[in-house]
């Protein structure tokens, strides 16, 4: 199975005709903690305008890969491009198209849901009227309009999660990545935010990179990285992942490909 689907992606297009580059572009990056390798040789893109699952075990390295995409860690091998802005070089200019929802949950729960909002949309200069403008517009989206004025501690775990989302948003990426955004919510909130991210896909466009050990968080229509042990041990449509594994379906492909074992810490 070819696990490298960057080669090829950018290349024999007309003369004359530019390149239209993947929204996200990881390529033969490797990171160690010490003596231990986290991620080795890792490639994958993750296409303009669609949903990549980023599937493995707990301790596969995807959230090792994670801060290496956001640049909380530096690249020492391979390199990371947001649209064509390579993360080293060019980090202000990939960072601002990159949208960005951690596992752990990173709102000030002491402020209110509102001022969570305004406080980001100022990290990425945005001015006061037009930073409420979008503050409000994200919470009509999210069906929360009404706790603006809430202080954050008073929203549920999903609801936390889906005004990180929204937070994520208000600067108006292209591309958003998630790392496992369900973790700890009840299954009528993982269904609510896999809904609204996966609408974000079909009407607006955006990219988004969706972390996950839940199989059962992968559809069928999307593309899919198996990462395992640090390794991308599969890439492409699910259709074609689950061929070349000889598997009847995802989730007996994702078996064969990982052996159904525990991945090494992150």
């Amino acid at each position: 199975m070819n696990t490298d689907p960057v080669q090829h992606l950018v290349h024999d297009v007309p003369a004359g005709q530019p390149p239209e580059l993947p929204a996200l572009m990881v390529h033969a990056v490797s990171h160690a903690y010490g003596q231990r390798k986290a991620l080795q040789d890792v490639s994958l893109v993750v296409p303009r305008s669609r949903f990549t699952a980023l599937l493995g075990l707990n301790g596969a390295g995807k959230t090792t890969l994670f801060s290496l995409i956001t640049r909380l860690y530096d690249t020492r091998q391979g390199w990371i491009e947001v649209l064509g802005y390579r993360v080293s070089r060019e980090p202000s200019e990939a960072l601002r198209r990159l949208g960005v929802v951690f596992q752990a949950r990173t709102l000030d729960l002491d402020i209110s849901v509102m001022d969570n909002l305004l406080y980001h949309a100022a990290l990425h200069g945005i001015g006061g009227r037009e930073a409420r403008r979008r503050a409000e517009a994200a919470l009509r989206d999210i069906e929360l309009a009404d706790r603006a004025r809430d202080p954050a501690r008073k929203l549920s775990g999903g609801q936390m999660r889906r005004v990180e989302i929204a937070r994520a948003l208000l600067h108006e990426p292209r591309v958003l990545v998630l790392d496992e955004a369900t973790v700890g919510l009840d299954v009528a909130s993982k269904s609510v935010i896999l809904r609204h991210v996966r609408s974000l896909v079909r009407e607006r466009g955006v990219a988004v990179l969706w972390a996950t050990h839940l199989l059962d968080e992968v559809a069928t229509d999307d593309s899919v990285v198996v990462l395992h042990r640090g390794r991308v041990v599969a890439a492409g449509d699910v259709s074609s992942v689950v061929a070349s594994a000889g598997a009847a379906d995802m989730r007996s492909a994702f078996i064969a490909l990982t052996g159904g074992g525990a991945g090494d810490p992150e």
